[in-house]
C-alpha cells in the first residue's frame, strides 16, 4: 500500500489490471469494492478493534415474490451487526441466479425475469453469510380439470401448477405406464404376458397393484442394489483383485433392499461397521474411503445432501459451513482404525500359498477430536449446525453421528433420500443436483419436499413406502408428451420427463428383445447386467453407455448423455448385429402365424403397446418385399432398437 498516494497502491493497481499480475483483473475501478479499499487506504489502513461490531447474518428483502414473465423486482440485502444495528450491503454482496434461463440479476439487486415460468432463486452472499430470495414466475394460463389427487404428492404439485397457471399433460396410456413403472422399479422391460394381462385388466386399482408387485420382486432388489452399490463405492481396482469382498457387500445391500430394512438402520450399519471384511460386509465402504476427511465428505453428500468438501480449506462459498463445521464432522471418524495387511509374500517352491489377512475396521479407544488447521485448535465432534459433544473414550463416536443424523428433527437426512428417489422416478430432483441441498439451491417445490420428508420420517424410514407414495401418485402417471404450454417445464412436474435407459438396463433390454444373452466372465451364465456386483466385469457396451466406475459418492458418475460412440455401436457394431440375428429373429422368421400377429408381439415385447394400423401395414409391406424372412425380421428388430421410443423410458 502507498499511503502517500493511495490510488497508486499496488493493492489497487494489480487488482484493477493497471499493473500486470498472474491473477488478472479482479476489481472494477467504478465498483463500490474499489471505493471502500481506496477509502480505507486514505484513512491510513487502520486495523480493526476487538470491540468493533461484526456481521452476524444477512437478510434479503423481500424473501419471496410472484413476478410476471418479463417483469422486474428490486431486492435489498441487509447485514445484521453484533451491536444490534443493520446496514444495506446490496451492492457489496455477491448476487447469483440459480437458473440463468429464467432470470438475471445486476449488481444493484435488480432482478429481471425472462419468459420461462417456474420457480427461480437468487443467492446473496456477504462475507461468510448467505441468504436466498425466491420468485414464482407464473405462465398465467387457466388450469382446468386436473387428475384426481391420489395422495399428498398430487396435492402439492397441482397446487403449484395452479399458482403458475401451468396446465399439466394428461395421464399416460396403460402401455406407457406399465413400461415406465417396470423400468423405473425393476430395471427391465415388462414381458409380453405382463403387458397383455395389464392392458386387459379392468381393475381401477391395477396400477397400484402393479407397483406393489414390482416392489416385492427380486428384480427391484437387483436394480436398487446396483444403484446403491455404485454410490457406496463397492468396487475393485482391477479384475485381478479378489471378488469375495465386493460380492459380500453387494449381497448385503441387496438383502437389505429386499427385506426393506429401515433406511436409518441401513445407514447405521454402513457407517458404524466394525470387523473383518466378508464377516461384516459393510466395512468394505471403508476400504475406498480410508481417511476421515473422505469419510465425512461421502457421508455428507450421500446421506445429508451436503457437498462440504470446499469447507476443508476455506469457508464454503455457497453455504454457511466453515472449516470449524467441517472438522467437527471429521472428529466423528478420528477413532476409526483401519487394518489393511500387506499382500502375503510369494511362497517358496512346494509351499502352500499363505492366506491373506482380511481388511478390518475397528474402533480405537480415545478422545474423539480433530484439528482445525486454520486455528490449530482441537475440535470436538458436532453435527452440522449442532452443539459439540464430549464423548467417552470407550464409545464409538460414529454411533452418535448416526443418532444425530436419524433424529426426526434433522433437517437433512430424510429430505436427502426423498429428493434422491424423487429424481430417480421423476427425472429431476426437487433440489437438483440431488446431493447439493444447500440453502442457496432451494427446492423448486419446498412444500412437497417437506411433505415427502415428513412422511418418510413418520414411516420410521420405510424406503419402499416412500417409493410407493411417489409411484402411485398421478404426477408420476402424467404423459411425457408436452402440451402447448409445458414443453419448456423441467422443474414443476407438469409432465413426465423422458429418461435414457441406463447402461445395464439397456443391455438387459436388448437381450430380452433379441433373446441373445450376454455372458459375463466370473459370474454364473444368465446373470443380468443389473445383477453385476461391482465394476470389474468387462463389457465394452456398459463402458460406452456410461456405467459408473463407483469411484465417488456422486450419481453423476453415471453418464446418460448420448455420444457418437453409442450411436455407432447401436448402428453397426458386431455385438449388436450378432444379437439382432439371435433367437427372436430366427423364431419369427420360422413362425407361420400371420405377419400382423408377430408384429403385435414384437411391439408388446419392445414398446409395451399395440402397433398402429399404419405401422402394421408398413412392416407387412416390408416383410413381403424382402425375399429373406430372417433378414426382414433382423432389420425390423434393429430399426426398433434404435428408436427413441425404445431407448428412453417415457
Amino acid at each position: 500500500m502507498f499511503l502517500a498516494s493511495p490510488s497508486e497502491s499496488l493493492l489497487l493497481l494489480k487488482a484493477t489490471g493497471k499493473v500486470a499480475h498472474g491473477g488478472g483483473r479482479k476489481l472494477d475501478p467504478k465498483s463500490p469494492f474499489y471505493a471502500i479499499l481506496l477509502k480505507w487506504i486514505e484513512a491510513g489502513a487502520p486495523r480493526g478493534t476487538k470491540n468493533a461490531p461484526v456481521v452476524t447474518g444477512i437478510e434479503v428483502t423481500p424473501r419471496e415474490k410472484v413476478i410476471a414473465r418479463g417483469g422486474q423486482q428490486q431486492i435489498t440485502v441487509t447485514a445484521k451487526l453484533s451491536d444490534g444495528t443493520s446496514v444495506d450491503v446490496t451492492r457489496l454482496s455477491q448476487l447469483e441466479v440459480n437458473l440463468a434461463d429464467m432470470a438475471e440479476v445486476n449488481e444493484s439487486g435488480m432482478i429481471s425475469v425472462k419468459q420461462v415460468p417456474g420457480a427461480v432463486a437468487v443467492m446473496a452472499r456477504y462475507q461468510s453469510h448467505v441468504a436466498v430470495f425466491q420468485a414464482l414466475v407464473p405462465l398465467g394460463q387457466s388450469v382446468g380439470k386436473l387428475p384426481p389427487a391420489k395422495n399428498f404428492i398430487d396435492e402439492k404439485v397441482f397446487d403449484q401448477l395452479k399458482k403458475l397457471g401451468l396446465p399439466p399433460s394428461p395421464i399416460a396410456d396403460d402401455g406407457t405406464l406399465i413400461r415406465r413403472a417396470t423400468l423405473d422399479l425393476a430395471g427391465r422391460l415388462p414381458t409380453r404376458e405382463e403387458v397383455e394381462a395389464y392392458l386387459a385388466d379392468k381393475d381401477p386399482e391395477k396400477f397400484e397393484k402393479l407397483i406393489d408387485r414390482l416392489l416385492a420382486s427380486d428384480d427391484f432388489a437387483d436394480y436398487f442394489a446396483s444403484k446403491w452399490s455404485a454410490v457406496l463405492r463397492n468396487r475393485r481396482k482391477t479384475d485381478k483383485d479378489p471378488a469375495e469382498p465386493t460380492l459380500a457387500f453387494h449381497k448385503w445391500i441387496r438383502e437389505s433392499i429386499k427385506t426393506n430394512k429401515p433406511f436409518d438402520q441401513f445407514v447405521r450399519e454402513v457407517l458404524t461397521a466394525t470387523g473383518p471384511e466378508i464377516e461384516n460386509a459393510p466395512v468394505i465402504w471403508y476400504r475406498e474411503v480410508r481417511e476421515p476427511t473422505a469419510q465425512v465428505e461421502d457421508v455428507a453428500q450421500l446421506f445429508l445432501g451436503q457437498r462440504i468438501a470446499c469447507a476443508k480449506c476455506h469457508h464454503h462459498p455457497l453455504e454457511k459451513w466453515s472449516q470449524q463445521d467441517y472438522y467437527s464432522m471429521v472428529a466423528f471418524f478420528t477413532q476409526v482404525n483401519i487394518k489393511d495387511p500387506p499382500p502375503p509374500k510369494k511362497p517358496k517352491k512346494d509351499e502352500p500359498a499363505p492366506k491373506k489377512e482380511p481388511f478390518e475396521v475397528t474402533h480405537k479407544s480415545g478422545n474423539a477430536k480433530s484439528m482445525n488447521p486454520r486455528t490449530n485448535k482441537s475440535v470436538l465432534p458436532a453435527g452440522l449446525g449442532s452443539s459439540p459433544l464430549t464423548i467417552a473414550n470407550d464409545v464409538d463416536p460414529r454411533t452418535l453421528l448416526v443418532d444425530w443424523m436419524v433424529e426426526p428433527s434433522n433437517p437433512f437426512f430424510a429430505k436427502t433420500l426423498a429428493n434422491r428417489y424423487w429424481k430417480h422416478f421423476l427425472g429431476r430432483g426437487l433440489v437438483d443436483p440431488e446431493d447439493d441441498m444447500r440453502a442457496t439451491n432451494p427446492a423448486s417445490n419446498p412444500q412437497l419436499l417437506e411433505a415427502l420428508a415428513k412422511s418418510f420420517t413418520d414411516s420410521k424410514y420405510d424406503a419402499k413406502k416412500l417409493i410407493r407414495d411417489i409411484c402411485v401418485s398421478n404426477v408420476y402417471r402424467l404423459s411425457a408428451v408436452p402440451n402447448e404450454f409445458n414443453a419448456s417445464d423441467r422443474q414443476n412436474y407438469s409432465r413426465y420427463l423422458p429418461k435414457r435407459l441406463g447402461a445395464e438396463v439397456l443391455l438387459d433390454a436388448i437381450d430380452a428383445v433379441t433373446l441373445a444373452k450376454t455372458n459375463f466372465k466370473g459370474v454364473p451364465v444368465g446373470t443380468k447386467a443389473i445383477q453385476l456386483p461391482d465394476n470389474q466385469f468387462e463389457s465394452y457396451f456398459l463402458g460406452v453407455f456410461g456405467r459408473p466406475d463407483s469411484a465417488s459418492a456422486c450419481e453423476c458418475e453415471r453418464n446418460n448423455d448420448p455420444t457418437l460412440a453409442q450411436c455407432l455401436h447401436m448402428f453397426n457394431s458386431k455385438e449388436i448385429l450378432d444379437k439382432v440375428k439371435g433367437a427372436r429373429a430366427t423364431a419369427f422368421a420360422k413362425d407361420k402365424r400371420p405377419h400382423a400377429e408377430r408384429i403385435r408381439e414384437l411391439y408388446f415385447v419392445m414398446l409395451s403397446r399395440t402397433p398402429s394400423d399404419d405401422e402394421t401395414k408398413t412392416l407387412i409391406a416390408f416383410i413381403e418385399k424382402k425375399n429373406d424372412p430372417q433378414a426382414a425380421w433382423e432389420d425390423i428388430i434393429w430399426a426398433m432398437l434404435n428408436t427413441k421410443e425404445f431407448l428412453f423410458n417415457h
